[in-house]
């Protein structure tokens, strides 16, 4: 036993490259490399090692355990016939033994770059030398069929022949093998030579015994082993074919008599491809047939002189004439001695010939096998029908014409892509024909190259996989204008080969979990190497051949097919999966029948003028983001499908299965009963037909919102409303996940399809599910902005949207806003528990309780009661230790903490070890594996784009009280989420890993929020909340969170939640360490910067609390400091990170720094140093404004001077930048307003209050000793104040900034004395006085409030000093805040009765101030979508003169404050609001025109006055003179009711 050969002794290496060898995937070979498996561990391996801790899938587990076995019976044996020779190991084979491992390597790689000298021997020697021994698994293989025309057929290089053999019955040929190696790089003179003399001896020899026979030239005999099986087949390069047909000319010279029997009996030389999957150079194996017919040869004996080229002479030669016969599997000269017995036995050997070729021509046909069941079953898998939820992967060829007339079974099926490899497809193949019928995309094999960093769902969104076909064009596109031209094979090889081998991974790897699908190799013209590989790369990436189908119509073209595929997967399977020589349109009749669809059903929609139209199929699926119902839908499923199903139909639905369509048309047809129709389905109906009747003032985009309970049937009352108004309306679901901008796109295409007239046309119908407000105001606001392009006239309803989303009070929703609400709830109204109860009986009579279930618990409203005893009952006698009990514990655990959560049916089968053989049978294996009370309660999901299925709990009730009932008091969900974070099975799992990991980030990050359908808007993701609360373990939380953080590869936003969830129990020192870990890997996400910033904030808060009731010195409170100055260090870094993001709006930072400066304000005047001295503010003041620095803080405070005396200033330019933000936007979030999700930090909820609030205790601060005695005492004001001192007094006072003033009209308590006040603190010349832009910008705000407030009061300023003032403005308008230019807009708007002139003048100035806005509005703006730019309206221009024409948009709020928020909202956006009398008459309405749908005003004579309208589909469409009112914004004047 010699160390190098036996697999014992091999190195990790070694078995690495035996296991290249035998075609293991490089992925597991590393994984075993790793693992340190060599030759000693290797030999004690089992398959479940292989599986479970390789996580190997059983193929090749199966296929390593089995090659390892042959690997030892073979070495056993070759030891043993060492033994009984005894013979000695040649120094070659020593020498080979030694190379054995590393030419090994070569079989797939070739031989490596640099060998040295005595590896090349080896490989001269021969070329991949290969102990037979260890090669014994290579696959046998048939030889070509003998002496057929035109069969097109192929030799895979290293497959082995059958021995070669001696005459048996004359027909079956004899076979000799020649390897040919050295013959065949011989010059031409000598090849010829060699290879007639080959062939000549044989032919002979067969002739002369009378037996058919052939010679293959190309294929191992044993006399050139050298590592080669005997019989294997190695090829031969072949530059020229003549020569090997021109060397039978030697015929000639060789016999002397008998030359054309010779002729006649030796066939010409074939040449056989022989393909070999690593190389691209072409090799042949050649074949000569030698065919002995008895009307030739009877009565003769051939004698031959062979050709021999001699070195000496140097030309060739004929040797002595012999008689030559077959003897065995040798060829032999007849001996002298046996010479006259072999001419008296050539009458003998005529009759045995004569009788054999008589009984040849007599064999009985074959029997005929039933195709059309077989092609029926293989399509099935089994089943009645096909089923609707499979995909299909066809790979074709050229298809022929009459072919092209047959194909509407492929029209019907869901096909998810085509491998075609006929580049004239498109121009006039099965693509072109196919496009008739259905959408297809058109890609190349490049495309599907997946770039690293693209998640699967985004790679299937981007090729719209799933949406429509995908067509591949795998050699080359005629039609196509780009650099894509077909190829030879042999060129597609070296090009193309990689890139199939990725597609064909990708799709059967990571997109198509296996059995969702069937791969169909549809063989319509001969046969090419491509599409062999393209069978081999579905073999190897599919593991197996279950789902591969095969149909081929001749039989020519299967012989090629079939000599390739047997290697792989043996005859039989072979034979049993294709379908062979059944005519296209006998295929075509026989798989309509098994369609669930009727093929070329035409469907139909409703049409304006009440008639219906066709709707193509092809531009149904070109909407791809709506599935459309039509007035005829479902009628396309055959009877017996529906008879076949029906039960399973209704039992699915009460079960808890979402409704489907198929479910109201059984009801509506009488073949099941019908389905409940709710209260709230009445309610809907009538808010649809309210919304239906015609009004001038209709909106085009009507919403209506259904509110329902988690699983309380919302999204069957949805879908019940679409299904009784499709024969009147348009209607369709809209799918998920697809920007709103292409269903907008496809929600018009649908309204115009076939109609006439864009202007009449019926209103679209549409459904969305689940999705947050946010989308419907993008999806309101593009189908809003198409009906303005396509200039529809106001008031026609085009799109109503119905909304159906999960909310926890959806009763509260309905009561807000009930013309537009609906709400469902688990409380069934009296009529709805009669209906249901009468239901229940009859259900009952049909079906188990249990099948029923969902149905069941909604007859009793879901009473907690009844749940809980369900479940009780449920789990009995549950085996609380398999596994299958805790994948419903992970279920349970994903959908009682995730909203919409559920786990791949992949995902379940990898968590059970499901290695399912029976592929045709598939879902019956899972189910089967499944304990009892999985299958009640596990609800089989479809997803209804890619049809893969999926589990959860059919209740989220049920799954809440499922958890509470398993987990029992000893065990809790933190410990049950810490084992789901280690179940590496699921967490690794490739198929819906996407989806998977989402959820389980969601568990612990994403937080509820009312908005979001939850009860409650939570600080942490409920699940964590629930860990720290009702558990009471923080640290269990935090260990959690520290463990996802790991699993999720040090994920910064897991970091972030560990950073908040630390502070909030006080643990500050580590939850600086996960902020700043979290910042280092996000340095320029606001939200993190944030957080890290509100570490040190609560840091600093806890520091104050500490030393609250002692007295503060310098020193105790010096720790505190120098953390509120780093905590606003990072707020400010925060505000920077936000400013550069343009896709967010995060203003926190701004408001935090504000918050953390007043508290620190407070600190440092609460220090003993300033509290206790007489003059201690004023000390204190000089510190914070001025270069004095008092000695008690000299030292301690040290390293804070500098920013301390930064701070007035900072602060109030964070006060200044959220004022101004604020006059953009009204941000006092109503009831039902959405916050922006990203934020995980609290919000500030009402920030107009807040900032006066703010800005009135920065002002106290700085100006403490002076406004109290202003404010309480009433008394004059010190005539020695400093401008600053008397700014700040009037910060204190609420005159800070102009959202603050402004705020004075809604909070309106001692508003007109406050007001009086701030403006007696400002100089009562102020034109002489030296005022900064904000100073100015301040007082007269102040005045125009105080005018609006007070209109009497004496104290208010004339409005030409008021311009008079404006005039100090900077000239250059660039470098004008917002709100002077907002105010020049204001105040120069031209009088009624100015001059012309004037009013000319007056125009100029607000253009020009307009035209700065507008600038500065978009550099605020960023990229934010449109419906989040509302911008606010703070002053209308109104009847008065002067300063009484500004009529301020809180006047009207006293009108409308009887409405809810939304119905406020409403009521403006339709226009009804302007209507009000009380609005009228305050309100003066201008004059203008349209022109090309822009808004001009009438007034301005040089340059026309662009005014933006403020409800943009209330502008005409035709060029009109028009009326409007006029509100002033921060973005210029704007156009109201038009």
């Amino acid at each position: 036993d010699t160390p190098q050969q036996s697999p014992k002794n091999w190195t990790e290496s070694e078995v690495s490259t035996w296991l290249r060898s035998i075609g293991v995937k490089e992925q597991y070979i590393e994984k075993l490399h790793e693992e340190e498996v060599n030759g000693q561990i290797l030999l004690t391996l089992n398959e479940e090692f292989l599986k479970t801790k390789i996580y190997m899938k059983s193929g090749p587990a199966h296929l390593i355990i089995q090659r390892r076995d042959e690997l030892i019976n073979s070495q056993q044996k070759c030891q043993e016939k060492k033994k009984t020779t005894g013979s000695k190991r040649t120094e070659f084979e020593e020498k080979r033994s030694q190379k054995l491992v590393q030419s090994l390597s070569t079989v797939s790689d070739g031989p490596p770059a640099q060998t040295t000298e005595t590896e090349q021997d080896v490989f001269e020697e021969n070329h991949a030398s290969q102990e037979q021994c260890v090669l014994i698994s290579k696959e046998d293989c048939k030889p070509r069929p003998f002496d057929q025309e035109g069969i097109d057929f192929l030799y895979v290089k290293h497959r082995i022949l059958q021995p070669e053999s001696g005459a048996f019955n004359l027909i079956s040929p004899c076979h000799e093998f020649k390897s040919f190696a050295v013959a065949a790089t011989l010059d031409r003179t000598r090849l010829q030579a060699k290879f007639a003399k080959e062939v000549l001896k044989f032919a002979a020899g067969c002739m002369n015994i009378r037996s058919n026979g052939t010679i293959h030239f190309g294929v191992m005999d044993s006399k050139e082993d050298g590592g080669y099986v005997h019989g294997e087949i190695t090829g031969i390069p072949v530059t020229d074919k003549d020569i090997y047909v021109d060397a039978l000319d030697h015929i000639e010279r060789s016999f002397s008599s008998d030359k054309e029997h010779i002729r006649q009996c030796v066939r010409p030389p074939r040449f056989i491809e022989v393909i070999d999957r690593q190389s691209t150079e072409k090799r042949y194996v050649v074949e000569v047939d030698i065919v002995p017919l008895i009307s030739i040869v009877k009565n003769k004996v051939y004698a031959v002189r062979l050709p021999n080229f001699k070195e000496s002479a140097n030309k060739v030669e004929y040797e002595k004439e012999m008689i030559l016969r077959r003897v065995g599997s040798k060829t032999e000269p007849v001996s002298d001695k046996d010479l006259s017995d072999f001419y008296q036995r050539v009458k003998d050997r005529d009759a045995q010939r004569e009788e054999a070729e008589k009984n040849h021509f007599l064999i009985a046909p074959e029997v005929c096998q039933d195709l059309g069941r077989k092609l029926t079953m293989l399509m099935t898998s089994g089943k009645k029908f096909i089923e609707k939820e499979k995909w299909f992967i066809l790979v074709t060829n050229k298809f022929k014409p009459d072919d092209l007339c047959n194909i509407d079974w492929l029209i019907n099926m869901n096909i998810f892509c085509v491998f075609d490899f006929d580049p004239d497809s498109k121009i006039s193949g099965l693509c072109s024909r196919y496009l008739e019928y259905r959408a297809a995309n058109m890609h190349f094999l490049q495309s599907y190259r997946i770039s690293t960093g693209t998640s699967i769902k985004e790679f299937t969104n981007h090729l719209h996989l799933f949406d429509q076909t995908s067509w591949i064009f795998c050699n080359g596109h005629t039609d196509f204008k780009g650099n894509e031209t077909s190829c030879d094979e042999m060129t597609w090889i070296k090009t193309k080969m990689t890139l199939l081998r990725e597609s064909v991974s990708l799709i059967c790897k990571q997109i198509l979990p296996k059995g969702t699908f069937q791969v169909i190799f549809l063989l319509t013209s001969p046969v090419e190497k491509p599409l062999l590989h393209t069978f081999y790369e579905f073999f190897t990436d599919m593991e197996g051949h279950e789902d591969i189908i095969c149909i081929c119509e001749s039989e020519e073209n299967f012989h090629k097919w079939q000599s390739f595929a047997e290697g792989s997967c043996g005859k039989e399977a072979l034979n049993n999966s294709s379908v062979v020589g059944m005519k296209m349109s006998h295929i075509n009749a026989t798989l309509q029948h098994i369609q669930p669809m009727k093929v070329c059903f035409t469907k139909h929609l409703p049409v304006f003028v009440k008639g219906t139209c066709r709707l193509e199929t092809q531009v149904e699926e070109q909407m791809y983001s709506l599935e459309i119902l039509t007035v005829n839908h479902c009628n396309e499923t055959c009877k017996e499908f529906i008879n076949e199903k029906k039960e399973n139909i209704e039992r699915q639905f009460y079960h808890g299965g979402r409704v489907t369509w198929l479910n109201f048309w059984l009801a509506e047809n009488k073949y099941a009963g019908e389905v409940i129709e709710r209260d709230a389905y009445h309610d809907t109906s009538k808010l649809l037909n309210d919304a239906l009747k015609y009004n001038a003032d209709q909106t085009p985009v009507n919403i209506i919102n259904i509110y329902h309970h988690p699983g309380s049937g919302g999204s069957t009352v949805a879908r019940q409303v679409l299904w009784n108004n499709r024969k009147s309306l348009r209607c369709a679901v809209v799918k998920p996940s697809y920007p709103v901008s292409v269903v907008a796109q496809h929600a018009v295409e649908l309204r115009e399809y076939e109609e006439k007239d864009p202007q009449r046309c019926l209103p679209v119908l549409l459904l969305t599910e689940d999705s947050d407000k946010e989308y419907l105001d993008d999806l309101r606001n593009e189908l809003e902005v198409a009906v303005n392009v396509k200039q529809i006239q106001y008031g026609t309803l085009c799109f109503i949207l119905l909304s159906c989303r999960r909310s926890h009070d959806p009763e509260r929703r309905c009561k807000e806003s009930p013309l537009q609400n609906v709400s469902v709830t688990h409380k069934l109204s009296d009529q709805e528990k009669r209906k249901f109860s009468g239901k229940r009986q009859a259900l009952e009579e049909r079906y188990e309780p249990q099948f029923i279930l969902t149905f069941v618990l909604m007859s009793e409203g879901f009473s907690e009661v009844y749940v809980h005893q369900f479940v009780k009952h449920l789990l009995q006698d549950i085996n609380r230790h398999s596994v299958v009990t805790r994948l419903i514990h992970y279920v349970a655990l994903l959908n009682t903490n995730v909203q919409n959560s559920f786990i791949s049916q992949s995902h379940c089968e990898a968590l059970l070890a499901l290695t399912i053989h029976l592929e045709r049978f598939r879902h019956y294996e899972f189910e089967s594996s499944l304990s009892d009370q999985a299958k009640l309660v596990f609800l089989h999901l479809r997803d209804d784009k890619t049809h893969i299925e999926s589990i959860r709990i059919i209740h989220p009730l049920v799954a809440k009280e499922i958890l509470q009932q398993l987990l029992g008091p000893q065990q809790t969900q933190s410990s049950l989420a810490m084992d789901l974070l280690h179940e590496d099975v699921l967490f690794e799992h490739r198929f819906g890993r996407d989806e998977y990991l989402t959820f389980l980030r969601q568990l612990f990050i994403r937080r509820s929020r009312i908005s979001k359908g939850d009860k409650y808007d939570s600080f942490f993701s409920p699940f964590i909340e629930h860990v720290c609360e009702n558990e009471k373990s923080p640290d269990k939380a935090i260990e959690l969170l520290k463990e996802a953080f790991e699993r999720f590869h040090n994920d910064p936003f897991f970091a972030q939640q560990l950073a908040r969830l630390h502070y909030t129990y006080e643990k500050f020192e580590e939850a600086k360490h996960w902020a700043e870990t979290a910042a280092k890997q996000l340095p320029n996400n606001s939200y993190i910067l944030d957080t890290k910033g509100q570490v040190y904030k609560k840091w600093f808060q806890a520091k104050c609390k500490a030393i609250e009731n002692v007295p503060k010195t310098v020193q105790n409170t010096a720790d505190a400091v120098e953390t509120a100055l780093k905590a606003l260090e990072c707020f400010q870094e925060c505000e920077r990170a936000a400013d550069a993001d343009m896709e967010n709006v995060n203003t926190s930072g701004f408001f935090h720094e504000v918050e953390v400066g007043c508290s620190l304000l407070k600190l440092i005047s609460s220090l003993q140093v300033f509290a206790n001295r007489s003059n201690g503010h004023a000390e204190c003041m000089k510190y914070l404004l001025t270069d004095y620095i008092p000695e008690e803080v000299e030292d301690v405070w040290e390293p804070f001077h500098n920013r301390l005396k930064k701070l007035h200033k900072t602060m109030q330019d964070a006060l200044e930048w959220i004022s101004e933000d604020l006059s953009y936007f009204q941000t006092d979030i109503g009831a039902d307003e959405e916050e922006t999700p990203e934020s995980p930090e609290e919000k500030i909820s009402h920030p107009l209050t807040w900032l006066a609030k703010k800005s009135s205790e920065y002002g106290k601060y700085f100006s403490e000793a002076y406004s109290t005695a202003v404010l309480q005492h009433g008394k004059a004001i010190p005539a020695n104040l400093t401008p600053f001192q008397k700014r700040m007094i009037i910060y204190h006072l609420g005159g800070g900034n102009i959202t603050s003033i402004l705020s004075k009209l809604t909070d309106q308590r001692d508003a007109v004395k406050l007001l009086e006040h701030i403006i007696s603190l400002y100089p009562s010349n102020p034109l002489k006085a030296k005022f900064g832009q904000r100073d100015i910008v301040n007082y007269i705000v102040a005045h125009i409030s105080l005018n609006c407030l007070s209109p009497q009061t004496h104290k208010v300023a004339h409005l030409k000093d008021l311009q008079a003032l404006c005039c100090q403005f900077p000239s250059d308008k660039r470098k004008c805040l917002p709100s002077a230019l907002f105010l020049l807009t204001l105040l120069f708007w031209p009088e009624d009765d100015d001059t012309e002139h004037e009013k000319e003048t007056k125009y100029e100035i607000v253009q020009s101030a307009v035209e700065h806005l507008e600038k500065g509005y978009w550099s605020k703006m960023k990229d934010i979508p449109q419906r989040k730019r509302r911008i606010y309206s703070h002053f209308f221009l109104g009847n008065g003169n002067g300063l009484d024409k500004f009529v301020h948009k809180k006047k009207f709020e006293r009108i409308t404050k009887w409405f809810s928020v939304t119905e406020k909202r409403m009521k403006w956006f339709s226009g009804e609001a302007w209507k009000m009398p009380e609005i009228a008459t305050m309100l003066k309405r201008v004059s203008g025109w349209t022109e090309d749908r822009v808004v001009y005003l009438e007034g301005p004579k040089k340059k026309k006055f662009n005014i933006l309208p403020l409800y943009v589909p209330s502008v005409p469409h035709s060029n009109e003179n028009i009326t409007f009112y006029l509100g002033f914004t921060f973005r210029g004047p704007v156009a109201c009711n038009i």
